[in-house]
């Protein structure tokens, strides 16, 4: 165990710490130099296009140190973006220290800071580590001042390194291996394991991975999962390499997998403990919770024929991404379709995105909204996940809503502009700290739907895209809500229905009766398109009807003539207007997605 590091890496999206992971695989001859391909770690092809780590990735580096002892070097990767946070708090639990990269060029931002507070709360031993030192822009006493206030070190101990040329490798593992501590656990005890990740294997069914706390695990071990309470036989354990590598046995500080031939996602979840059926360990590893989806969106083939293409193309990413849930639901507008549930917006990108890519599906989204809590006059607490699940107005008590702790840190110029955004989003400033000069951390708290369209857009473009932004959830607070309703010829259009704060309902009604006259093709008669909260019409626009000249073949003669056809025309409309429907185009959805 005294020869055992097991580290991750901690920093904000884009400061480069899948290179330097690469550098690292390299340095210790893990990857051969034919299979060496840019961010190695990173397995989907979006995650290279993006630039972003989605799936957390664990790997073991063996190296022979210049004491001649053999060391195991366990790297635990961690997604960098905030919708994956309880994957990263996993990840750090499993850990003993953690590397800290920084931009050398943009210094510390929101993201780093949550991520690096959730490694001291765990104890871990911070390297702090300034990468793209190689590029002309770079700002090392600024930055290095940045990192010495924020976790206290020396500036001796900052290491200067790049990704891109492998300058300060050595030092890194030098670093890791003396300052790291070995993990501490007893190989006797009865066997404990934390499980920090799950991917999916269409061969071998749901691989789990995980870090043993205490105890052995041998091959063909019966052993239970704590809070799941199934049973399993252990297949085939082994450790991380590029590729499986299948071990007799693990034993406390290593980190590896386990399959045992499970077949369901929901069976495995992150943060479990795993122990002996016979020999079981006395407490369950604390700080397992299950993920809860924040975001809630109906997502519908374009073609209802798909409909069961769609649900087997969702179930097969479930097996991979168990964060994800959906429950059949079927809508007026659109059909059949499924209302899924998202630890965030970047993740609902990406389910959309892979759902296109990966099974060729075509779908369509709805508004995205939040859970709400709906306290009824019957003293009954329901959790409505869609505007068409809202009760009467007349049996609810009151309802609640997510509010979040925004951290936003951005150069001082934009103060003034990420201010008023975040007010005019209901949001109210907590705090305003300044990190340096011309550097400042403002906290806001801010209803969580008030950020789901297009806040983070909004933020990155009045900050000329120096702001960085992390949040996480605080509470539910009693706020004044209600459904607004989009009519068109008197017929309510659910898939267009949204839950939104009292204040913005008439704006929000107007800009999309607006929007919607835009964008609906003229029919021969009518179409009113209206706005409503309950029965109470908030806007109302008109798509006027195409009319044709009926009184054209009328010259001369008396006005009864020209009178009679208008009249006859008039009723024509209006059978008409009772037996058409209005259809709603895709490009209506997305325009309200879109709506500024």
């Amino acid at each position: 165990m005294n020869h055992i590091r097991n580290f991750c890496i901690i920093a904000h999206i884009d400061h480069g710490k899948s290179t330097l992971a690469d550098r690292l695989l390299q340095s210790t001859n893990t990857v051969l130099e034919r299979d060496q391909k840019a961010q190695i770690l990173d397995s989907m092809d979006l995650e290279r296009e993006r630039g972003i780590t989605i799936k957390s990735h664990a790997i073991q580096m063996n190296l022979k140190y210049s004491d001649g002892k053999d060391y195991i070097l366990n790297l635990i990767d961690t997604p960098g973006h905030v919708d994956f946070s309880y994957e990263v708090s996993r990840s750090i639990a499993a850990c003993e220290g953690a590397l800290l990269i920084v931009d050398a060029t943009q210094g510390i931002q929101a993201q780093t800071i949550s991520n690096l507070y959730m490694a001291i709360e765990h104890n871990l031993e911070i390297i702090p580590i300034l990468n793209k030192m190689d590029l002309p822009n770079a700002m090392p006493e600024e930055v290095k001042d940045q990192i010495v206030d924020l976790i206290g070190c020396d500036y001796e101990d900052i290491i200067e390194a790049s990704g891109k040329t492998g300058m300060g490798v050595e030092q890194i593992i030098d670093a890791i291996i003396k300052r790291v501590p070995a993990p501490k656990g007893d190989a006797d005890a009865p066997f404990q394991a934390l499980i920090f990740d799950s991917v999916f294997n269409q061969f071998r069914g749901i691989v789990a991975y995980f870090k043993v706390l205490n105890g052995t695990i041998k091959t063909r071990d019966l052993v239970k999962f704590v809070n799941t309470k199934k049973e399993y036989n252990a297949e085939e354990i082994g450790v991380l390499r590029m590729e499986y590598s299948p071990q007799s046995s693990l034993s406390a500080g290593d980190v590896g997998y386990i399959i045992s031939g499970i077949k369901t996602a929901k069976e495995v979840k992150v943060g479990d403990t795993i122990t002996h059926v016979h020999r079981p360990c006395p407490t369950a590893i604390s700080g397992f919770e299950d993920v809860k989806p924040m975001v809630f969106a109906g997502v519908y083939p374009i073609d209802p024929d798909d409909y069961e293409d769609l649900r087997a193309s969702i179930e097969k990413l479930q097996l991979n991404d168990a964060s994800l849930t959906f429950i059949p639901e079927s809508s007026v507008a659109l059909g059949f379709g499924f209302r899924c549930g998202f630890l965030g917006l970047l993740h609902m990108e990406i389910i959309q995105e892979r759902l296109e890519r990966e099974f060729n599906m075509d779908v369509i989204t709805t508004v995205p909204n939040v859970s709400y809590k709906v306290k009824t006059t019957r003293n009954e607490i329901m959790e409505v996940h869609n505007p068409a699940g809202l009760p009467p107005l007349n049996h609810i008590e009151y309802i609640e809503e997510p509010f979040i702790n925004a951290q936003i840190i951005t150069k001082v110029d934009y103060i003034g502009q990420i201010m008023t955004l975040c007010i005019g989003k209901r949001g109210t400033l907590k705090s305003q700290i300044f990190l340096t000069g011309d550097r400042v951390e403002i906290v806001f708290d801010i209803p969580l739907s008030e950020i789901v369209i297009d806040f983070y857009d909004k933020l990155k473009s009045v900050s000329k895209g120096y702001a960085s932004f992390d949040y996480h959830i605080t509470d539910y607070r009693v706020a004044k809500l209600a459904r607004l309703d989009i009519l068109l010829n008197g017929e309510p259009v659910d898939a267009l229905s949204t839950l939104l704060h009292v204040d913005n309902a008439y704006d929000f009604g107007r800009r999309i009766c607006e929007k919607l006259k835009e964008l609906i093709p003229r029919q021969q008669f009518d179409v009113a398109i209206q706005a409503a909260i309950g029965a109470k019409i908030i806007a109302r626009e008109t798509v006027k009807a195409l009319r044709k000249d009926v009184t054209a073949k009328c010259y001369g003669g008396d006005i009864s003539r020209k009178r009679k056809l208008l009249e006859k025309q008039k009723k024509g409309k209006k059978r008409m207007r009772l037996v058409g429907n209005v259809e709603v185009p895709q490009k209506a959805f997305l325009a309200i997605l879109k709506l500024d």
